[in-house]
């Protein structure tokens, strides 16, 4: 992490689900800062530019209203355009290399590494601001993703100094696994946005943060 760079923040790290409704987006997105999510990652795999840039947009402007960062999944031109906080790369969505040389020392850039400490060692190296392994549980947005150990998180923890994040399939039930075993951030979609009271699903993922602090 380059000096001076604040540090990708702990907690509930919250993935937006796809959708055309904007000012329902925005609504399900509010409801979770207010619930106290740390960061939030629009993520939006549809080729609909106009409206990508829109909500992406929209969504910096909210996020900062409650000093939390928002990142971009995939997409370093989006992340740029719209002055989000980050980016968040895949395996084939560019180098973290490239996303600091077009944002900026004071940007995040994230990598998913999958299953692979190899792959997390090279993004610590290339200067990413944290890495994130997963599916560690059968996910409902990505029903084939390849599964990871909570062994891996702790055997990342004292070779990787930067904060993990762990992602796939968490629940209020699985997450204390992964908080046990040294994910620093857990990124949900299901489990936050699905329900009647999204603030409600924050507010009890948060708690186990505190639980874990007070261990």
């Amino acid at each position: 992490m380059s000096a001076g760079q604040p540090e990708f923040p702990g907690g509930v790290y919250a993935i937006t689900p796809e959708t055309t409704d904007t000012a329902r987006l925005l609504a399900q997105v509010e409801a979770a800062l207010r619930g106290g999510v740390a960061a939030v990652q629009y993520r939006d795999k549809s080729d609909d530019v106009a409206r990508r840039y829109e909500q992406a947009s929209e969504l910096v402007a909210l996020c900062r209203r409650f000093g939390a960062p928002l990142i971009v999944n995939d997409d370093l031109r989006l992340a740029d355009l719209a002055d989000a906080d980050g980016v968040h790369l895949g395996r084939d969505d560019g180098t973290v290399r490239e996303a600091r040389i077009i944002l900026g020392r004071h940007k995040f850039v994230g990598a998913s590494c999958y299953q692979s400490l190899d792959l997390a060692l090279a993004a610590q190296a290339a200067g990413a601001d944290y890495v994130a392994f997963g599916s560690f549980f059968p996910s409902p947005t990505k029903p084939d993703a390849g599964r990871a150990s909570v062994d891996l998180l702790r055997t990342a923890a004292p070779q990787i100094h930067l904060p993990l994040v762990a992602i796939g399939g968490i629940t209020l039930v699985n997450a204390p696994a992964l908080l046990d075993a040294g994910a620093d951030s857990l990124a949900v979609l299901s489990a936050l946005f699905e329900g009647a009271d999204i603030s409600a699903n924050a507010q009890a993922l948060n708690q186990l943060f505190a639980t874990e602090s007070e261990q």
